[in-house]
């Protein structure tokens, strides 16, 4: 569980600027915040190709595993850190939206846990965030939740439920998602679910969406099953979303 960091702690920021950065669409809202992590090698590499002007990708931020945070794009700017994206019938998110990369060599590279530094400077610096922009609990996105079909960043050892407890995000609170018992019919109901939650949901691979899910909200086991533990979520974070 994360540490209790308050929203003035002081957090230290330097400035990175990258290129890859323009002016965002009138009138949409920045209602979303969407992290990643960074699948190189190292933050320093990661950070060299979100400034590079060929790569034509960029985040709002970067945080480092010992703390450091970088910012990239300034908030009121679009970042490239979203691409082909859709979350609660809008696409292509970058204009309503602020990125976060978070520095881990990911599935690619050696996947491994994500320090307790780097997630007590990444939930300080989505505080802030959330006290500047609307963005509401249901909108505190994975990658992964918004391109299930391309992305699995920032993966299934990523602390959502520790986030969760800060205000940042979703987390369905006593709801045990370890019951593997099969249920009759269960995809088609956890697309149902899946749908209403917001992702967007191919119905010939639903188990797409659902692995997605899984890696935010049902870490116990994340293989794509509809199982009971996997629907209990479902329910319970589908009532969330629609409750705001």
């Amino acid at each position: 569980m994360l540490p209790l960091v308050p929203q003035d702690s002081g957090l230290a920021i330097t400035e990175l600027p990258s290129p890859n950065q323009d002016e965002r669409p009138p009138d949409v809202p920045v209602d979303m915040l969407i992290l990643h992590y960074t699948d190189m090698e190292t933050g320093a590499a990661a950070i060299e190709r979100l400034r590079d002007p060929v790569a034509r990708v960029s985040s709002h931020y970067v945080v480092e595993e010992d703390g450091q945070v970088f910012r990239l794009v300034p908030e009121e700017r679009r970042a490239f850190h979203a691409g082909i994206s859709h979350w609660r019938g809008h696409e292509l998110l970058n204009g309503r939206s602020i990125g976060v990369e978070v520095v881990n060599p990911g599935h690619s590279c050696g996947y491994r846990p994500f320090p307790a530094l780097q997630m007590a400077a990444l939930a300080d610096l989505c505080l802030g965030i959330l006290a500047r922009h609307p963005i509401p609990a249901r909108n505190v996105l994975a990658h992964s939740d918004v391109a299930p079909d391309r992305k699995r960043d920032p993966g299934e050892l990523f602390d959502w439920q520790g986030l969760a407890s800060l205000g940042i995000g979703l987390w369905p609170d006593g709801v045990d998602g370890g019951d593997l018992s099969t249920v009759p019919g269960g995809m088609v109901r956890a697309a149902e679910l899946l749908r209403r939650i917001g992702y967007p949901v191919d119905p010939t691979r639903p188990d797409v969406a659902l692995v997605a899910f899984q890696r935010h909200w049902r870490q116990e086991e994340w293989g794509g099953r509809a199982d009971a533990g996997t629907l209990a979520r479902l329910e319970s974070v589908a009532a969330l979303a629609e409750a705001g």
